[in-house]
C-alpha cells in the first residue's frame, strides 16, 4: 500500500511541478480570489461598526494578512511538494492537524465560490427581478471548471485579464465622483464620518467581515511548485497582490461611504454597483456592473484551482480516497478533484444565504491562520536561520505570528456576538471529521514518511 502511494505521490509531483507559473499569475491567483470581496461582503462592517469603525477594522485585518504572506512565503519556499498550509501541516504538525487545515481550506475556497455565485445571481436581478438567473451562473461555473481541468497556466492567465479589467473599474468608479475637485465632488464626507455608533466593540465586530477584503490572498502558496522561480515569483507576487488590495480596499471604502448612507451600504449584496448608481452616471453604471461579474468570475476560478489542489493532495496522502488523487494524463490537473467539488459550491449557492456562506468561509480560514502561525512557530524552533537554505526570510520572527494569533483570536470574539451559533456548528463539524479521519483513514496514513520526507530536504532538526 504504502510502496504504490509513493509511486502515485511521485508521479503527481512530476505532473505539478511543471514550472511556467510567474509573479504576474500569483499576483493573478492572489487578486483574483480576493478582488471580489471589494464587491460585495466587505460592507457587513459598516452594519457592525459603522463608517469609521469599518475602516479602523480593514487596516486592523490587513496587518494580519501582511503577516500570514511573510510566514507563508518563508514557509512554502522550501517545501518539499505543492499544496500550500496543508502541506506546511503534514509536515509540521501532523496527519491530524493536515486534515483538517486541508479540509478547512477546501471549505474556506468552496464557501468563496458559493458566495461569488449568489452576488452573480442578485446582480443580474437587479436589471429586472423576473431575469432567470440559472442558466448564466451554471454555464459560468461550467466554463470554469473547464478551463481548471484543461490547465493552470491558461485559467490564471484569464484571471489575469478579468482581475486587470475588474480593478480597473474600482478606478472608473474613483473618478467618476469627481473627488479631486471640492465644488464638484459627489462624496459626502459627513456620511463617512459617523463615528463609532458601537464603540470599540463595534470594531471588533466588524473585524470578522473585515477580513474579506484580503480572505483566499495565502492561497497563492498552493502554486510554490508551479512557478519558474518560487523564491522570486512567490514573494513579489504576493506582496504586490496584497499591496494592490490595500488600495482597492481603501478606495472602495472611500467611495461607498461617501456616496450611501451607512444603513443602507450594511445589507447591499452589491455595495460597488449600488455606489455607481448613486452617481448617476451611465458609464460608472456600466462598468460596475462588468467589473462586479468579473470579479465574481475570477474569484470562483482561482476558488476552483485552490481548492481541488488542496482535496487532491488530502487524497494523495491517504486521507481520502484515491480516486481524487488521479491527475489528467494529458492536461496534468486534478480533474477529479475539480469536478467533484463544483456541485458542493453550487449546492451551498442555492441557499442563497450570503452572510452565513461569508461567515463559514472565514471561520474555516481563521482556524488556518492560527494553525498557521503555531507551524511557523514550530518550523523556526525546528529550523532555525542559517541551518537550511530558504528562499524567503520573514523577518522580525516571531512577531507575525504573534499579530496573527491575537487578530485572529480577536476576530473569532467579534463573530462570536452574532454569529455564535455558525462558530459553534463549525466546531462540531471539523470535530465529527476529525473523529470519521481517525476511525476510517488514519490507518492508510504513512507517519514516518511524512517525517522523513522532510528529513530529505531539510536534514534532522532542532526537536
Amino acid at each position: 500500500m504504502h510502496q504504490t502511494r509513493k509511486g502515485v505521490q511521485m508521479k503527481i509531483d512530476k505532473k505539478l511541478s511543471d514550472r511556467i507559473l510567474g509573479p504576474m499569475h500569483v499576483w493573478a491567483l492572489g487578486v483574483g480570489i480576493v478582488l471580489v470581496g471589494e464587491f460585495m461582503g466587505w460592507n457587513f462592517t459598516i452594519a457592525r461598526g459603522g463608517s469609521i469603525g469599518s475602516i479602523i477594522a480593514v487596516w486592523t485585518m490587513a496587518m494580519m494578512y501582511i503577516a500570514i504572506v511573510m510566514m507563508t512565503n518563508e514557509m512554502s519556499s522550501v517545501m518539499p511538494e505543492s499544496g500550500g498550509q496543508y502541506t506546511m501541516a503534514k509536515f509540521l504538525l501532523g496527519p491530524l492537524a493536515a486534515f483538517n487545515v486541508g479540509l478547512m481550506a477546501v471549505l474556506e475556497y468552496a464557501m468563496l465560490e458559493a458566495a461569488d455565485v449568489v452576488v452573480v445571481g442578485d446582480i443580474l436581478k437587479s436589471l429586472h427581478p423576473d431575469i432567470n438567473v440559472l442558466p448564466f451562473i451554471m454555464l459560468s461555473l461550467v466554463f470554469l471548471t473547464w478551463m481548471n481541468y484543461r490547465g493552470v497556466y491558461g485559467t490564471l492567465t484569464l484571471n489575469f485579464i478579468i482581475t486587470a479589467i475588474a480593478f480597473i473599474s474600482v478606478l472608473v468608479l474613483l473618478f467618476s465622483t469627481n473627488f479631486y475637485d471640492p465644488r464638484a465632488s459627489l462624496i459626502i464626507l459627513e456620511q463617512m464620518t459617523n463615528g463609532l455608533p458601537y464603540g470599540f466593540l463595534g470594531v471588533l465586530a466588524a473585524m470578522q467581515f473585515a477580513i474579506w477584503f484580503f480572505l483566499g490572498i495565502e492561497g497563492t502558496a498552493m502554486a510554490t511548485t508551479e512557478c519558474r522561480s518560487a523564491e522570486r515569483s512567490m514573494p513579489l507576487g504576493s506582496i504586490l497582490g496584497l499591496l494592490t488590495l490595500l488600495i482597492g480596499a481603501t478606495v472602495t471604502w472611500y467611495v461607498c461611504s461617501g456616496l450611501i448612507d451607512a444603513k443602507t451600504l450594511g445589507v447591499s449584496p452589491y455595495p460597488l454597483y449600488e455606489a455607481s448608481v448613486a452617481t448617476g452616471k451611465l458609464y460608472a453604471v456600466i462598468a460596475l456592473f462588468v467589473g462586479t461579474l468579473l470579479s465574481c468570475l475570477a474569484s470562483s476560478n482561482g476558488c476552483i484551482n485552490d481548492a481541488s489542489r488542496a482535496w487532491s493532495a488530502l487524497s494523495r496522502d491517504g486521507m481520502l480516497p484515491d480516486v481524487f488523487s488521479k491527475i489528467h494524463p494529458k492536461y496534468n490537473t486534478p480533474y477529479r478533484s475539480i469536478l467533484f467539488l463544483m456541485p458542493i459550491s453550487l449546492g451551498f449557492a442555492f441557499t442563497g444565504m450570503l452572510d452565513q456562506i461569508i461567515t463559514f468561509s472565514i471561520f474555516s480560514a481563521l482556524l488556518i491562520y492560527i494553525l498557521t502561525a503555531i507551524m511557523m512557530l514550530r518550523f523556526r524552533k525546528m529550523y532555525p536561520l542559517n541551518t537550511i537554505n530558504r528562499g524567503y526570510i520573514a523577518p522580525i520572527h516571531p512577531i507575525p505570528a504573534i499579530i496573527t494569533i491575537v487578530l485572529a483570536c480577536a476576530a473569532l470574539i467579534g463573530m462570536s456576538f452574532t454569529y455564535g451559533v455558525n462558530i459553534l456548528l463549525g466546531i462540531i463539524f471539523y470535530s465529527l471529521a476529525s473523529v470519521w479521519f481517525i476511525k476510517r483513514r488514519y490507518k492508510f496514513i504513512n507517519k514516518s514518511d511524512f517525517f522523513n520526507k522532510g528529513i530529505e530536504k531539510w536534514g534532522m532538526p532542532n526537536i
